[in-house]
């Protein structure tokens, strides 16, 4: 009995681990994203991680571009790779490397409001490798038919919702689980 009792604390334990990786951050702190907060202070000393949330917070008459390194450092806000205009916008950070994102207005840009995030890999939230095809095997190309439409949206995606949502789905099950194992005890 003392061992499924150590059982399940060490279920329960790692349950919380796995479930408590995520952050979710908003960008500029309590001022948000705007010309007057100093974005790089903010990031200092922040480790992002890949399954990480960025908040942005702004007024829907501005606009929040995602750019290649080039448009960061020259503040190109004609040649970008996302852009979003609904105000309030969240980002899940899907994948490791560094992404840089800044105003749609050029001259805020000029001013500092940009921010670069360096991704770091983490295992808990990396996505499993597509299958490869057969050695010799190959694939009919087929052009895309999605658009690049970006979308943005107020709700955070992986906040203490998620978070609440799988501890109780944790626990429910470790639960249900010792209930079993009880119920073994009185089978046999």
């Amino acid at each position: 009995m003392a061992m499924q009792r150590l059982q399940v604390y060490v279920l329960l334990i790692l349950s919380l681990a796995l479930t408590c990786a995520a952050t979710t951050y908003v960008v500029g702190g309590n001022s948000g994203w705007d010309i007057s907060t100093d974005l790089d202070t903010w990031a200092t000393g922040k480790t992002f991680f890949v399954g990480d949330v960025l908040v942005f917070q702004f007024s829907s008459s501005e606009a929040l571009d995602e750019v290649t390194k080039e448009n960061y450092d020259k503040c190109n806000t004609t040649n970008v790779l996302r852009s979003y205009t609904n105000g309030n916008t969240t980002i899940t950070l899907s994948k490791p490397g560094t992404m840089y994102f800044i105003s749609g207005n050029k001259l805020y840009c000029l001013g500092g409001m940009k921010l670069q995030v360096d991704v770091e890999n983490n295992q808990a939230y990396s996505p499993a490798n597509p299958p490869q095809p057969a050695s010799g095997a190959t694939l009919p190309v087929q052009p895309s038919t999605k658009t690049n439409v970006p979308t943005s949206s107020g709700v955070v995606h992986g906040g203490w919702h998620s978070t609440l949502m799988s501890v109780s789905i944790g626990f429910l099950a470790t639960v249900l689980w010792v209930h079993g194992a009880d119920m073994n005890i009185y089978l046999r």
